[in-house]
C-alpha cells in the first residue's frame, strides 16, 4: 500500500516544476519526465531555457524608468513568466465557453499552450530600450518588435515549439500537433489573418491584445510592485473570474465591471506617474539624439535580415559597448561616448519647464484648438519675448502608452458586458466606463536645456494655452 501511494503522488507531480514569483507566489511550468524519458522530449522549461528567452533577462522591463524608480531593475523575462501564467489562467476560465461556441476547437491543455506560449513570447521580439529601439530604429524598416518576434517564432523556436506535447493541465489529445504560426498570430495585436486561422483561435485573440490581458494585467501588478508605487487594488481573481467568451468575443459579466474600472485606474496611475514620469521622458529626449548614430555602429540594419547577430544585442550590450567609447580614438564616438555617459549618470540634459495635463473630457473641449503639437510649439514661440524667440525648447506630447494600447484610444474599442437580467450581451463604450476614473491620460511638457529660461517659456507656455483654451471655447459657441 505505501508503494501504490508513493507512486500515485510521484506520477501527480512528475513533468511539472515551480518558479517561486513576487507577484503570482507560483508558476507552474512543465518540465521532461523522469519516468518516462523521450514520452516528451520538448517542455515549456526548454522554451524557457531557448537563448531567445533567456535573453530577456538583459532587456529591462521599464526602459528609462530604471533611472527614475530604484527598484525597477525587474527585466523583461520575470514579465513573460507571470504573462504566461496569467494567460494559462485565462485559457481555463474561458475554455467552456469556447467549446461552447466551437465544439471542435482542441483539447484543453492544447488551448492552454498556444496562450501560454503566445504570453511567453510576446516580448521576444524587443531590442534595446523596449518600445523606444520600436520608435527610433525598427520603424524605418516599417516593423515593431511583434513583428521580429512573430519571425523569431516560426524561423528560430519553431522546431522546439511543434516538439511540445502537454500543458501543466495534461497532454495533448491524440493527433494534436502544436503549431507555432497560431503562436505568432495571437501574440501580435495586429497579425495578418486572411482567413486561414480557424476560427476558435481569433477568439483567443484578446486574452493578448483587448482592454485587460494577459500581459497588462501581469505588467500593471509587476511593474508597481518593483517600482514601489500604490496603485490601489487589482482584483485579478475577479477579472478573470467573470470573463467569458461569446460569439460577440471575449465579454465580462456585469459583475466584474468594478474591477475592470479599477484595473484601467490602476493602469492609467501608472501611466501618467511612472512610464511616462517626467525625468524618463527628459532622458528619452537625450537618448533621441544620439540613439540613431549609435546605432549606426552597434547594430546598423533590419533584425529580420541579421537575426542572430540581433539575439546578442540587448540593453546590457549596448550599454557596455558605448561605456568604452569616450576613450576611442574616433572623435564621433567619443562624442557619443561623453552624452551616453552623460545619460549613466543621470546628468539630465533637458529639464521640464512646463506641464499641463488634461482628462478626457478636458483634452477633447481643447482639442479642435490645438490640432497639432507643431500648433502649440508655435502658439508658445509667439508668446515668448522677442528677444528670446529662439530659446531652445522640446514639447513633449506624453499620448502613446509605451506598454500597451493608447489611453486615449481604448474608448473607441467596444468591451462586451452580458446582463444576467436581460440575458442579453450589450455593447458599451470604453469611453463611458472612463468617466468614472478621476485619471489625467494627456500629458503635455514643454523642456529646454536654458535653466535660466524655465521660468519664461512657463509663462509662455501659459500664454499659450490660455490662447487656445479661449479659441476653443469661442468655436465651441458657434457650433
Amino acid at each position: 500500500m505505501p508503494h501504490m501511494v508513493a507512486a500515485v503522488t510521484e506520477q501527480h507531480y512528475e513533468g511539472l516544476a515551480l518558479f517561486a514569483d513576487p507577484i503570482h507566489e507560483y508558476i507552474p511550468f512543465t518540465v521532461p519526465m523522469e519516468r518516462t524519458p523521450g514520452a516528451c522530449e520538448v517542455t515549456e522549461k526548454d522554451l524557457i531555457d531557448a537563448p531567445w528567452v533567456q535573453r530577456l533577462r538583459y532587456i529591462n522591463q521599464l526602459q528609462s524608468a530604471r533611472w527614475v524608480f530604484p527598484g525597477a531593475e525587474h527585466s523583461r523575462f520575470q514579465h513573460s513568466l507571470g504573462a504566461m501564467h496569467v494567460a494559462g489562467r485565462f485559457a481555463r476560465q474561458l475554455y467552456p465557453s469556447l467549446c461552447a461556441l466551437e465544439p471542435l476547437c482542441p483539447s484543453l491543455p492544447y488551448v492552454e499552450e498556444v496562450l501560454r506560449m503566445a504570453a511567453l513570447l510576446h516580448d521576444v521580439g524587443h531590442g534595446p530600450f523596449g518600445h523606444f529601439f520600436d520608435e527610433n530604429h525598427l520603424a524605418q524598416y516599417g516593423i515593431g518588435h511583434e513583428a521580429v518576434g512573430a519571425h523569431i517564432i516560426t524561423h528560430a523556436l519553431d522546431e522546439a515549439l511543434r516538439g511540445l506535447c502537454r500543458s501543466p493541465s495534461g497532454p495533448f489529445a491524440p493527433q494534436e500537433v502544436f503549431e507555432p504560426t497560431y503562436v505568432a498570430y495571437v501574440m501580435q495585436k495586429k497579425a495578418p489573418d486572411n482567413g486561414q486561422m480557424p476560427r476558435w483561435l481569433r477568439y483567443l485573440k484578446p486574452v493578448l491584445s483587448g482592454m485587460y490581458t494577459a500581459d497588462n494585467l501581469d505588467y500593471v501588478l509587476r511593474d508597481a510592485y518593483m517600482c514601489g508605487v500604490a496603485v490601489g487594488p487589482v482584483d485579478l481573481e475577479r477579472l478573470l473570474h467573470y470573463s467569458m467568451l461569446t460569439e460577440h468575443g471575449l465579454t465580462l459579466h456585469k459583475a466584474g465591471v468594478g474591477a475592470l474600472i479599477m484595473f484601467l485606474q490602476a493602469r492609467l496611475y501608472l501611466y501618467t506617474n511612472v512610464y511616462c514620469h517626467r525625468t524618463s521622458r527628459a532622458l528619452d529626449l537625450h537618448l533621441r539624439e544620439i540613439f540613431a548614430e549609435t546605432m549606426d555602429y552597434i547594430f546598423p540594419g533590419n533584425p529580420l535580415d541579421m537575426l542572430a547577430r540581433y539575439q546578442r544585442l540587448t540593453d546590457w550590450s549596448l550599454l557596455e559597448t558605448v561605456r568604452g567609447w569616450k576613450d576611442d580614438p574616433l572623435p564621433a564616438k567619443q562624442s557619443l561616448g561623453h552624452a551616453w555617459g552623460q545619460i549613466l549618470g543621470r546628468e539630465v540634459k533637458w529639464k521640464m519647464a512646463y506641464d499641463a495635463t488634461f482628462s478626457v473630457r478636458g483634452f477633447e473641449r481643447q482639442q479642435a484648438a490645438r490640432l497639432k503639437p507643431e500648433h502649440f510649439v508655435q502658439r508658445i514661440r509667439q508668446a515668448l519675448p522677442p528677444t528670446h524667440r529662439n530659446v531652445p525648447f522640446h514639447l513633449d506630447v506624453a499620448t502613446q502608452d509605451p506598454r500597451n494600447m493608447n489611453p486615449l484610444n481604448i474608448g473607441q474599442s467596444p468591451i462586451y458586458i452580458y446582463d444576467p437580467a436581460t440575458g442579453k450581451v450589450d455593447t458599451e463604450i470604453v469611453e463611458d466606463i472612463l468617466e468614472h476614473i478621476p485619471a489625467t491620460l494627456v500629458q503635455y511638457r514643454v523642456y529646454t536645456t536654458e535653466r535660466a529660461c524655465q521660468m519664461m517659456l512657463a509663462q509662455a507656455c501659459e500664454r499659450a494655452l490660455a490662447r487656445d483654451a479661449a479659441g476653443a471655447l469661442a468655436q465651441e459657441e458657434r457650433t
